[in-house]
Parts: structure tokens; C-alpha cells; sequence
């Protein structure tokens, strides 16, 4: 144990104390709750809520809310959270994490914090793995909710912004980690505030904390829309890749996932393209093609890393061995491995929003998380989330027994051993649950067991759609399950079945369901569920005479972590169970870390393929082996922070912009702002040299007509005596002269886009330039980032830190992004041709815009031609030509000529500076 992770224990005893103490306060609750009707109890909830707006704490409303949700939850599920639940569900409202084993009821603990903290608000999001858990525990704990009072949403995959704005705005919402990671990003890419979803990141309860915090950290979140490229590329090189060889052409390393192209690999690609310098210029695109066709061939295995689904590859979750549908590798990955397969290569796509999940939930005012297996990264999960972690006692004590690795020095031997023991097992009616690390060895083994004529469910990427349905049966006695890792995760496995999700598939089956059937649901389920607990009693008991729940894992995963995971999915609620791996000397850990030491002891004995060793030594080598990987991969996941802090804090302004723009009701001092800063750039650029002669005013005003119609002249501000004594210029005096200048003229400019399209088009077309323009220029960015980043590790061989290069290139790239973005946002309002549009397009519904436009009211504003809203993807400008500079009016009398100018000097100074501080606060942001 490191020495941060003993610092981050030392105190758990005493808040272990303090929590139980409360724990044991909110159960003598539970007399004055029961007494109450059904709705009395219901009205706790607006109750709590009045004493919430009147100023108490939820931390002060804490042992009557949890006893409230505690009686609830009887009442509704026939499930009372025990004394370590309802520790555990302390744990959670104070922000950490609880590590609660498997079967602890980390679903039911959930209730309660989440219950107290919806009373204030402002949304409570529970995060699942995967969207059926997210859909069943909106219903299962849903029922608690809505008895409740409350209101409770799920977001799923392929719903539509309606419905996910719905489910937002619930007080409790359920859903994936990358469901609430691209909604986010979706709604960081809306051009209208009707199109948002979201309301805010107030509190967070992360379920299977572990996986989604540390395993999946690695993976962004992207967005992507179609680039440039030709395919034809990814064709060629999969030709090629399988003619090279590992040792002479390249070198793979397996832990890093890099690999590495030789001088003779080089020139063999040179001789197959019939170039001469594969790394001059015009070629160079093509080492990326070069590189992602050896991955594919070396890093990526179908039936592990991804399959093969109707045409289409499909990325695996590492972790879980679920499907990641609608997932795609980046930087051209993908499109390699498609080619490597001979299917259709699918477009490559261009980055237009991303975020990591540590960066995501960072997001939260309050993160807490659940999980059966957080001791082994509790270091992590304090360093990046500032998450604690606190174990809870398991409600009675564990019977599991794990018993020592058994090595083979052969794949074959070992599976014909598992084989062998699991029909052992089978005989007895003892449930087997067999874990296996991909897909490929999943259906390996279902061969073998096949053979043997041992009936079976396999449970892995390929058939993840009736994973409820085989983990709710796994119980059952004799029954074997192969899963890959810990798919089926989430889901307990009961001795004798999950009378709960028999119950509930069994009304499903019969149209019922808790959401669009509530009533009828509610009637059937006291009924059914009695039943389906009266048979998984008989068979429990059956189950536990033969030992509980056997966990045969066929192979160690790099971190000891999944491991623990798999194991403990047996021994739930004090039940009897037993778990063993078997290792062999082709796996891939023993592979990778000090397998010949091994298969040298073996030899030496003369021990036949298939005599097992079961040997301390070999047990000490593998957990060595999987605390190097833990230690490789915590490394590689903080490095990939540190490079993502730089795009987090660019992220963080472009979204506030964003959002300022798109909710702010006036934006008139943001654009003052950003003419003043694009004039005033282009003057202190002409005027840099400091004697007038020496500066090139023909170049300036070449530049101020391409941004805006100009009608001032350098002359005019010499003759006159406005800015100073007549025939002297200065930078300041040029400077004022043509800011004057550039408002009048917007002035001019608001009226006419007013003319057209009435009061308010003029803000409007601002709002749409400004977003148009800087969203198009964020991909630009983003691009241009990941380029920087792809080659930014080279500078290690001149001696520079990469990460300090690319935060300083990458801080100078945003700086002239933002240039750009404000120089285009001004010519664009200049210079677009704008017409307005009455007629509403087609679409299933309105915007708060196109509504308003439809009543009669701030039409909407067009780009010419273009027949589409404002758009400065597709809007071209040039600027205005002389002759088409409109003329000044001089009004009023000429006795009070003066007069008036002096008080129109005094307006565009004031103007000036009001535009000149406005800039210096958008800085400073």
C-alpha cells in the first residue's frame, strides 16, 4: 500500500463511528414513519421541501429524509435498507465514494441520497454503465421516487431532444456516463436555447464508480462530423501491413500499445508505393496510414478489441466486454481496421467537441460514487476526483472461499481442466459463473462445454441484449454461465434466481411495465413476485447444500481490480461460494511479465502438460505483474490529463463565450468589444514602426476596407483639427479617428439589418455570426491540437519537456484562434448580405426564434442565396467597394454646428472607452 493510500485510510475509523452513530439515529425513526399513512408519507416530500427553501441544510434534514425513503422503499419494493445501507448512503450524500461488496444493495443504498438531495432542486443524476441498468433502476427505484412525489427520468440512447429535456428537468435522472458526456457536448454546439437539454451539474452518484472513473478515463468523449481524406489509402496499406515482419519492419510494444517502424520497414513501403522518401513532404500524410495498419494488424484482435457485425466493426469494451454501439476509434483507427477486414471503410471523421469523463465529472458541484471494488484505486480516485474512499461493513460476514491459482503450462490443457471441473460441478446442481477475457475464448470454451454436452448460456458482446435474462437465471442451481470480464455487471446473481427481474421479465411478457402500465403493474406484481420468491427460496437452499455460487475465472486480467470484481460475485449476503483461476503460460499477463521464469520451473519438475502448479512463488510473479500494469496504466491516465487540462482550460472559455452568447439578452458591448480589439489591432499594426513616415497607411486602409466601409481618409484626420492640431498625426489620433469611423458605421449597419427585418434582427444576426463563427473556428482548433499533440512527444529528443511545448504552443495557437475568431465575427456583421425569411421550415417543431418570426415578430434573418439561417460556415464577404460607401448626413442648423460636434466628439469618446474597458474585461476572462 502506497504511502497516500495509507494517509487517506487513517481516519476512516473515526468517520466510520460518526456514520454508524447517525446510521443508528435514523432507525429509531423508522417507528414514528411506519405509523404514517401512504399519504402522509407522501407529503414528507413537500414538507422537506419548504423547510429546504426556509434555509435548513439537507445535512439537517438528513435522518428524517432517509427514514421517510427507508419506509418508502418497504412499502413499494418489500425491501428495507439495512444499518450498512444506510451508512453507505451517508457516505454518498457527503461526496465520497463507498465501496460496498457485491450484494450489499448498492441500487437500494442509492435511494436515499438521492431522495434528500432532489429535495432542493436541482437535479440529481445517476450514472450506470450501460442503458438497461439505467432503464431498470428508473423504474425498479423510480416506483420509491414517484410514490414519493418526485419525478424520475432515464436517458437512453436514440431518444429525441424533447424527451431528453424531460428527463432532465426531473428531479432525478438516470442514464450512461457517455449519454450525460455528449449531452453536454450537444449542448455546448446549440445555437438556440430552446435546443438545450441540460440544466446544470449540481450532484452526481456514479454506480460502478471504478469503471467509469478509472477504467474508462482513458477514452474522450468525441463528437465528430465527416473530414477530408481519401480512402483509397487505408486499402493500400492493408495490403501491405500483413507483408511485414515484427523484428525486421517494426517493433510492438505491447504494454505501451506503441509501435515503431525500422529504417528496412521504411524503405520495403517505399519499394511497395514506388516512392522514393516516404518522409518528404508531400508523402508525409501517409506514415499515419502506415502506423494505424500495423496497429490494426498487432493491437487490435477481433472478437477481443472489437467484432465484426453486419459489415460494420464494432468497438469491445475492454472492461466489460459489452458492445459499444455508435463508438468509433479516432485519427483514423478505424477506417485501418475496416480496411484490415475487408469491409466498407466508412468515412474518416473530424473532431467538433470533445471531453474526457475526468474532466466531465469534474463538472459536478457534488460527485459520489458505489462500487464493490475501489481499495486498490483509492489513491487515484482522491489524486483526480478529490473522491474518498470508505468501505462498508458487508451486512454479515463473508463465506466465500478463494482458492489458489492453478498454472498450466498449455492454453489447451488448462481449458480441457476447466472443462472437466465445471462439469464436476454441474453434477452436483452447484451454479457455475466462468469468466473468460474476450470474446473469442467465450466461445472457445461454449465449444468445449458443447462437446462435453454441458448445457450453457454464453454472455458476452455478441449477445448482450438478454444479459438480464441469463445473470437472473445464473443462480439457479446447475446452471453455467461464460461472460466475458464482468459483463453482466450491475446485476446480482441470487442463489436459486433473482426473484425481482423473474418477476419483472415474466409481467413484461405479459405487457405490463412500470412506466406505460404503472396501475396494472403495481396490481400484478404483490402476486407474481410471491410466487417467483416461494420457487428461488426452494432452489437457494438447494444451491447453498451444494456449495453457493462457483466463480472460475479462466484468466488473470491486468489489474487485480476486474479480478476482484469477478470474484465477488460470489459469496453475496453472508451466502456460501468459491472461486479459483486458472492460468496457463500463453495468457497474456504471464506472456508479458516473467512467463519464461515459470515455464522454467515446469521444465525443470518434467511436469506433463496438463499437472497443474500451484505455487506461492507464481501467484506472488502474477499480482506483481498486474501492480506494474495498475502502476502503467494510473501513469498513462494521468498523462492524459495533464495534456487535457490544456484543452480543458480552452474548452472552459469557449463554452462560457458560448453560453454568454447564446443566453445573453443584450450583446451589443461584446461586439463593441471586438471592433475595438480588431481596429485597434490593425492601427498598432501600421503605426509599430513609431516615425509616420515610416508607417504604411496605403496597407491599413487596404485592410479596413476588406473589414467595413470605410469613409474617413488619412488626409481628412491630418487637415482636420478633431483629433489634435491640424497637419500633426499620431498613432492615438489615427486610432480614435477610425474606432469613430467604425461605430458610426455599425450604427448605420444596425439600422439597415433593422430595415429588413425589424426591431431586434440586428442582435440576432449577432448572436447567430458570433456562435457560427467561433464554433467553426473551435474545430479548426481542435485539429490543429491534435496534430500539435500526435507529433509533440518528439521534442523529448531536443531536450524540452512536451507537456511545457504543448502547453505553451497550444496557449499561443488559442490566442490566434480568438484573433480570428473576432476579426471574422466583424467583417461577417459588416459585410454579409442579409435578406429576411417569414416562412417556417420544416421541422417537427419550432424554435423560440422561429416561432416568434411566425407570429410576426423578429423575422428570421437569412443569409442571401443561401436560403438557409444565418450561417457563417456559409457566408463569404468582401469588402465594400468605394463607390459603394455610403455618403454622411449633416444634419441640423449651422448656428449650432459646433455645438453638436462637440457633443458628438464627447459621445465617441465616450464610446471609445466604454468599448476600450469592455475589451480589457473579455481579456481578463
Amino acid at each position: 500500500m502506497s504511502i497516500l493510500s495509507k494517509l487517506l485510510r487513517a481516519g476512516e475509523g473515526r468517520k466510520l463511528k460518526k456514520y454508524t452513530a447517525l446510521a443508528d439515529y435514523v432507525d429509531t425513526l423508522a417507528d414514528e414513519t411506519e405509523k404514517l399513512s401512504d399519504d402522509e408519507l407522501r407529503a414528507k416530500t413537500d414538507e422537506f421541501r419548504r423547510r429546504v427553501a426556509d434555509g435548513e441544510t439537507l445535512d439537517e434534514l438528513l435522518p428524517e429524509a432517509f427514514a421517510v425513503a427507508r419506509e418508502a422503499a418497504h412499502r413499494v419494493l418489500g425491501q428495507k435498507p439495512y444499518k450498512v445501507q444506510i451508512i453507505g448512503a451517508i457516505v454518498l450524500h457527503t461526496g465520497s465514494v463507498a465501496e460496498m461488496k457485491t450484494g450489499e444493495g448498492k441500487t437500494l443504498t442509492c435511494v436515499l441520497p438521492a431522495y434528500l438531495n432532489a429535495l432542493a432542486g436541482n437535479g440529481v443524476h445517476v450514472v450506470t454503465v450501460n442503458d438497461y441498468l439505467a432503464k431498470r433502476d428508473a423504474e425498479w427505484m423510480g416506483r420509491v421516487h414517484r410514490f414519493l412525489g418526485l419525478s424520475v427520468g432515464a436517458i437512453l440512447g436514440g431518444m429525441t431532444p424533447a424527451q431528453r429535456r424531460e428527463a432532465y428537468h426531473a428531479d432525478i435522472t438516470y442514464g450512461t456516463n457517455n449519454e450525460f458526456g455528449f449531452d453536454y457536448l450537444r449542448d455546448n454546439m446549440a445555437h438556440d436555447t430552446a435546443d438545450l437539454v441540460q440544466r446544470g451539474h449540481n450532484y452526481a452518484i456514479v454506480d460502478e464508480v471504478d469503471s467509469i472513473l478509472i477504467d474508462e478515463a482513458r477514452t474522450p468523449l468525441i463528437i465528430s462530423g465527416p473530414a477530408d481524406g481519401s480512402s483509397k489509402w487505408y486499402g493500400e496499406f492493408a495490403r501491405i501491413a500483413p507483408l511485414l515482419e515484427e523484428g525486421t519492419h517494426y517493433e510492438v510494444d505491447r504494454k505501451k500499445r506503441t509501435i515503431g517502424v525500422t529504417e528496412q520497414g521504411v524503405e520495403f513501403v517505399e519499394d511497395q508505393l514506388g516512392i522514393d522518401n516516404l518522409y518528404e513532404a508531400a508523402n508525409s500524410p501517409l506514415v499515419s496510414y502506415l502506423n494505424n495498419s500495423i496497429k490494426a494488424k498487432e493491437l487490435f484482435t477481433k472478437d477481443k478489441d472489437y467484432i465484426v457485425r453486419d459489415g460494420d466493426v464494432i468497438i469491445v469494451d475492454e472492461f466489460t466486454g459489452r458492445v459499444l454501439d455508435g463508438r468509433r476509434y479516432n485519427e483514423g483507427m478505424h477506417q485501418a481496421i475496416e480496411a484490415k477486414e475487408r469491409v466498407e471503410i466508412k468515412a474518416e471523421n473530424q473532431t467538433l467537441a470533445t471531453i474526457t469523463l475526468q474532466n466531465y465529472f469534474r463538472l459536478y458541484d457534488k460527485l459520489a460514487g458505489m462500487t464493490g471494488t475501489a481499495e486498490t484505486e483509492a489513491a487515484e480516485l482522491y489524486s483526480i476526483y478529490k473522491l474518498e474512499v470508505m468501505p462498508i461493513p458487508t451486512n454479515r460476514p463473508m463465506a466465500r472461499e478463494d482458492q489458489a491459482d492453478l498454472i498450466y503450462k498449455t492454453e489447451e490443457a488448462k481449458f480441457a481442466a476447466v472443462v472437466e471441473d465445471i462439469a464436476e460441478r454441474v453434477e452436483k446442481k452447484q451454479p457455475v459463473l466462468v469468466g473468460t477475457a474476450s470474446v473469442e475464448r467465450s466461445e472457445h470454451l461454449s465449444k468445449l462445454l458443447t462437446r462435453k454436452g454441458i448445457k450453457h448460456h454464453v454472455l458476452n458482446a455478441k449477445f448482450h441484449a438478454s444479459e438480464a435474462q441469463i445473470i437472473a437465471q445464473a443462480g439457479r442451481p446447475g446452471a453455467v454461465t461464460v461472460a466475458t470480464n464482468m459483463a453482466g455487471r450491475g446485476t446480482d446473481i441470487v442463489l436459486g434466481g433473482n426473484a425481482d427481474i423473474i418477476a419483472d421479465l415474466n409481467l413484461r411478457e405479459r405487457g405490463l411495465d412500470p412506466v406505460t402500465t404503472p396501475e396494472e403493474y403495481e396490481q400484478a406484481w404483490d402476486t407474481e413476485i410471491e410466487r417467483m420468491r416461494t420457487l428461488t427460496k426452494e432452489e437457494a437452499e438447494r444451491v447453498r447444500q451444494a456449495g453457493g455460487l462457483y466463480v472460475l475465472g479462466t484468466e488473470r486480467h491486468d489489474s487485480r481490480r476486474i479480478d476482484n470484481q469477478l470474484r465477488g460475485r460470489s459469496g453475496r449476503q453472508g451466502d456460501p461460494g468459491e472461486s479459483r483461476f486458472y492460468l496457463s503460460l500463453g495468457d497474456e499477463l504471464m506472456r508479458r511479465f516473467n512467463g519464461a521464469a515459470v515455464e522454467a520451473i515446469m521444465n525443470r519438475l518434467s511436469l506433463p502438460d496438463d499437472v497443474p502448479i500451484e505455487a506461492g512463488m507464481v501467484s506472488r510473479a502474477v499480482k506483481n505483474a498486474q501492480t506494474q500494469v495498475e502502476s502503467q496504466n494510473f501513469e498513462i491516465r494521468k498523462d492524459v490529463l495533464k495534456y487535457d487540462e490544456v484543452m480543458n482550460q480552452q474548452r472552459t472559455v469557449i463554452y462560457r463565450e458560448r453560453k454568454r452568447i447564446l443566453e445573453g439578452e443584450d450583446i451589443t458591448d461584446q461586439v463593441e468589444s471586438m471592433i475595438y480589439q480588431v481596429v485597434s489591432a490593425y492601427v498598432d499594426g501600421a503605426t509599430a514602426e513609431g516615425y509616420v513616415e515610416d508607417w504604411d497607411l496605403d496597407k491599413l486602409w487596404d485592410a479596413l476596407h476588406q473589414l467595413y466601409p470605410v469613409t474617413i481618409a488619412a488626409q481628412d484626420i491630418i487637415d482636420g483639427d478633431e483629433y489634435g492640431s491640424s497637419g500633426d498625426l499620431s498613432a492615438k489620433n489615427l486610432k480614435d479617428a477610425v474606432l469613430d469611423d467604425v461605430f458610426a458605421r455599425y450604427d448605420e449597419r444596425e439600422a439597415e439589418i433593422e430595415g429588413i427585418g425589424g426591431e431586434g434582427a440586428m442582435r440576432q444576426l449577432e448572436r447567430s455570426v458570433m456562435l457560427q463563427v467561433l464554433d467553426r473556428k473551435w474545430r479548426e482548433h481542435l485539429y490543429e491540437m491534435d496534430y500539435l499533440k500526435e507529433g509533440i512527444g518528439l521534442r523529448a529528443m531536443a531536450q524540452r519537456d512536451p507537456l511545457v511545448e504543448y502547453q505553451r504552443e497550444g496557449y499561443d495557437m488559442f490566442s490566434v484562434m480568438m484573433d480570428g475568431v473576432r476579426e471574422e465575427t466583424v467583417a461577417f456583421l459588416f459585410n454579409v448580405k442579409v435578406e429576411a425569411n417569414q416562412q417556417q421550415k420544416a421541422m417537427a417543431g419550432p424554435s423560440a426564434s422561429q416561432a416568434a418570426a411566425l407570429a410576426g415578430a423578429n423575422p428570421i434573418l437569412r443569409a442571401a442565396g443561401t436560403g438557409r439561417d444565418v450561417s457563417a460556415d456559409q457566408m463569404q464577404f468582401s469588402g465594400p467597394s468605394e463607390s459603394g460607401d455610403p455618403e454622411l448626413v449633416d444634419e441640423g442648423a449651422s448656428a449650432n454646428r459646433a455645438e453638436r460636434r462637440s457633443q458628438e466628439r464627447q459621445q465617441r469618446a465616450e464610446r471609445r472607452e466604454r468599448a476600450a474597458k469592455a475589451a480589457t474585461r473579455g481579456r481578463r476572462d
